[in-house]
């Protein structure tokens, strides 16, 4: 219940400061969304890269697994 009040209080001030008869910080806003675009990008980039690799690292290990399994199974029988 905290979160959903913090979290409406903070939409309730971004909607304020991007007014531009309250506050007037639109521009400033705009600028630093238009230099934090390509940092962000290249995170969330960064981050795509590492759950993909973990993603063909976790596959490649399953299928071991399933192999190993299905030696041991043929060899018990």
């Amino acid at each position: 219940m905290v979160a959903l009040i913090a979290g409406l209080l903070l939409l309730a001030f971004t909607v304020i400061a991007v007014h531009p008869a309250v506050l007037g910080w639109g521009p400033e806003i705009i600028m630093f969304l238009k230099g934090f675009a390509p940092f962000f990008a290249a995170f969330v980039g960064l981050i795509a890269v590492f759950i993909g690799v973990a993603d063909i690292k976790d596959k490649n290990e399953a299928k071991k697994e399933e192999a190993a399994s299905k030696r041991q199974d043929a060899k018990n029988e």
